[in-house]
This record gives C-alpha cells, structure tokens and sequence, in this order.
C-alpha cells in the first residue's frame, strides 16, 4: 500500500481538499520516513519537527472548518539551508552561520506558507551553496540515494536527497551554475530553473545579474509546476520580478498550474551532447544518446544543433566571480579557519579578475544571450544532458578530469547548465531512467526567453510518453536498502573536506 510520504504533492493535496488525507496523518509519514533512512544519506540539515506538527494539525482544523484552502494546503516543504526560515536555523553549511536563526522567511519561504505550504525542516547544501557537492563542516555529507558514497551533486543535493527518499513532496532550490538541474539529475527527480525574477529574492546583493534563481524541485513536473505556482510573485525588492509586474496575487499560480497540454508532433527539437565544446564522459554521452533516440519521434523534426557558447566557460568564470567577491572577501579575510577550500579558491580566483576582464565577459555573455535568441527562432526545444558525468563518490570534492581531459575550474564540470544560466533561459532536469553504471540520468531540457510554462508543458510531454516505460521513467532508489545501511556519518570524510 502506498504510504502517504509517497503520493505525489498534487495527489496529496487533492485528497486533503476532499478530507481523504489528514494533514496530520501526511506530515507524520514524512517524518516517519525521514527516521527512517535519513541516517544513510544525510538529506536535513535542520528538522522543524514540533511546529510542522502544530502546522499540520492548523491545516486540517481549517480543512474541517471548510475554510478556502491555499495551492499547497497542507503539503509538507523542505526549504534549502541557504535561505532564512523565520526561528528556524538557517546555516548556509557555514560554521560562522552554525546558531544563526533568523526573524523572518526570505520572499520565497514567505510565498510558500502564504499557500499553505508547512516548513518540515531545512535540506543540507554546500557551504554557501559554492560548488555541486553537499558536503560542509557543519552537518557533514549528503549522500546519494542510489549509493550513499556517491555524490547527490549540488547545491540543492539535500532537497533533492529527500524527494528521492519521500521525505517531502516539495522542496526548494536554488540555481547559478546549475544547482537546481545537478542534483535532480544525480538522484532522479526534476529541478526546475525558472527565468529570472519569477521567484523574487532579495537576497541577491547583485540584483540586475540574471545568473542565480531560486526555484521548485519535486518528483514530477506537475508537482513541479504547482510549486512553481506558489513560489512566483512580483516583489520590488527584486529589480528582475517585473516579469510579475502588475499580475494579480490570484493571477500568479494560472500561469503555471495545471500544465499545459502541448502536441510535440508541432515542434521542432534540437540535440546536443555537449553545446560543441563540453567535456562529457563517455557513459553520460551513450545515455543520452539512447534518450534523442526515443524521444525524436515525438517531434516534428529533430536535428543536432546547438546555440554559439564560444567564450561561454570564461563569460561564466567571471560574472560568477564577482558574486564570490561581494559576498566572500570579508569572510576569507577576517575568518578564514572558517572557510572551506572551495571559498578559499573562489575568492582567490575572484582576484585576479580586472574590470577589462569583466567588461570581455559581459560582451560574451550578451553575443551567446543573441545567439541563443536566433537559435529559438529556428528551433523551438533544445536537448542536452543535464550533467557532464555519471555521480562520483563524494570523497572526490569535484571531478578534475572527464574521460582523461582535465577540467578548467572545479565547476567546468557544470558547464552544460551553466551555458543556459548565462542567458536566463528556462530549463529543466527531467529523469529518464538509469546510465550504464546505474545511477539516474537527467535530460536538461531548454525552451526560448520566457518560456516558462512552455518547458514544463515540454516535460510534461516527454515524461507522460515515458511514464510506463521501465528503462526511461523516473527511477526509485531502493529504500529497504537505505533502512538497512550503515549511518553516513561513520563514512571517512564526512565532516570537512579531509
């Protein structure tokens, strides 16, 4: 029998609004499933067990009242530990943040309550959220759900760890060089990047980039879009949400839920393994491979094509360095025993940047941004695999070379999400199946400026035409077996980057 931690959010929520499913008896599976296997993989930085508890009986007082109930009434929500939950811990997977407990929920968090959601506790990141590998000197390692020594990726890697396992139905994410498609891609669930400013943060101290987002994760694209819908509001201390700008509250969530019905026999779909100059490994190029195969039928015609990113690694070095630089410098300055090796490296690299190298990177940035605009006037999709390489163990705090060619940075490995962050297209992180070493295959798929409600409608098909196909739907990592495993926390290496 299907126990309720693994409905889905859009099932559990319709059967809370028919007075089906208890919130009370929802949120109790959660937490029961996270008892359960969270020791082997290391998912929750921060659990909010007591107030989730008193949230969840509130939600179904007010489902008994025959109250008006919000998009995710009820559903249980893990929010990532890089954005402040009012009196709830909020680390940053940093030792200086190890007490910080912040007064109020970022706009995000704010959103996602407003629509009922119930904060159930805060999912593990990398420290600062800087590299795609959870792991910090504060909580320790987040392991994969298909093998726990292997890397969940990042930064969300505990959001996507605890949809994996039925932990939670929603969780959060964030993405600048892929943190939302990464970790869904490793551990078989989606992440969704939307277009800047949909979902408003003021968090951003560089406000106008349109490099980070924040955004939804979950384990199908319908429960996707729902909290999607949740998530997106228009905010002034945003300057990029005016894409909201003047829409109704009521307005907001119809953009995107329910999905749109699309016929991709229509559309027009391009492939690429590698955007012409990624470094992808050898089993990550065959999976995907077998994916073009079977999903190119759907499709008008498909073609292997790709936008112009020449110049794109160097674009992408540079704009994200001068984030690293606003945010970092005082803290590797004034503390820097409480910096990881991966802030050390960031700030150093930052420095050696001039402002005739971040004026270079900004022509880059804006001539692929036009070529990208061309590329959709002749192609309605683009494919690509969401990842360059199949999960390594989590030991190896970034992978310093693919198939023998050596990696530029200790995030070229990203480089096939970081392409699409640099123009502020939307994309997502579909799972289909499994690669030849057994591990969870994502397919990054990528729509035109602004096109938000197409993509997921573009997923939705893929995965509907896929759903009972037992090679290319979602897989499940095998619970028993994560009941069973050894607490993640006895591993070497776990605490730190020894």
């Amino acid at each position: 029998m299907t126990e309720p931690c693994d409905l889905s959010a859009l099932a559990a929520r319709r059967l809370i609004g028919r007075k089906a499913l208890s919130p009370v008896d929802l949120m109790e599976s959660c937490l029961a499933r996270i008892a359960a296997v969270d020791h082997a993989v290391n998912a929750f930085a921060t659990l909010d067990a007591d107030r989730a508890r008193a949230g969840a009986r509130a939600a179904e007082a007010a489902v008994m009242r025959g109250e008006e109930l919000g998009l995710l009434h009820g559903l249980p929500v893990g929010i990532k530990d890089l954005d402040d939950t009012a009196g709830l811990r909020t680390t940053r997977g940093s030792p200086i943040f190890r007490d910080n407990i912040p007064a109020t929920d970022c706009l995000m968090v704010a959103n996602i309550r407003r629509h009922g959601g119930i904060v159930i506790g805060k999912t593990n990141v990398p420290e600062f959220g800087l590299g795609a590998n959870t792991r910090n000197r504060v909580h320790g390692a987040t392991g994969n759900p298909f093998d726990p020594a292997r890397n969940a990726a990042g930064s969300s890697g505990g959001s996507a760890v605890a949809l994996a396992t039925g932990m939670a139905p929603l969780c959060s994410g964030s993405d600048t060089g892929g943190s939302l498609r990464n970790p869904a891609a490793f551990c078989g669930i989606l992440g969704y990047r939307p277009s800047p400013g949909l979902v408003p943060s003021e968090r951003r101290e560089h406000g106008w980039t349109p490099i980070s987002v924040l955004g939804p994760m979950a384990r199908n694209v319908p429960d996707t879009a729902l909290l999607m819908a949740a998530m997106a509001s228009d905010d002034a201390q945003d300057p990029l949400a005016y894409t909201l700008h003047a829409r109704t509250v009521r307005g907001e969530p119809a953009l995107f839920h329910p999905v749109r019905r699309l016929d991709t026999a229509s559309l027009r779909l391009a492939f690429s393994a590698d955007f012409g100059q990624a470094l992808v490994e050898r089993v990550v190029r065959d999976a995907f491979e077998a994916r073009v195969a079977a999903i190119a039928p759907l499709f008008r015609a498909a073609e292997q094509a790709h936008p112009d990113v020449t110049g794109g690694d160097e674009a992408f070095e540079v704009a994200r360095s001068a984030g690293v630089l606003t945010q970092h410098l005082e803290k590797v300055r004034t503390r820097p025993q409480d910096c990881g090796p991966n802030l050390h490296a960031n700030v150093e690299e930052a420095l050696r940047y001039s402002l005739q190298d971040g004026a270079r990177a900004s022509q880059a940035q804006t001539r692929i941004y036009r070529d990208f605009q061309r590329f959709f006037a002749e192609h309605d999709v683009l494919i690509t695999p969401a990842i360059t390489v199949s999960p390594r163990p989590w030991r190896e705090l970034f992978p310093r070379e693919i198939d023998g060619q050596p990696v530029r940075t200790y995030f070229h490995w990203l480089a096939l999400a970081y392409y699409v962050s640099l123009v502020g297209h939307p994309a997502v992180s579909l799972p289909m199946g499994v690669d030849a070493k057994g591990m969870p295959f994502g397919l990054q798929i990528v729509g035109p400026r602004g096109g938000d409600a197409f993509v997921l409608a573009v997923a939705a098909a893929i995965e509907e035409a896929f759903a009972a196909d037992p090679a290319l739907r979602r897989p499940v990592p095998d619970l028993a077996k994560l009941r069973a495993a050894p607490p993640i926390s006895g591993m070497e290496g776990f605490l730190g980057f020894d």
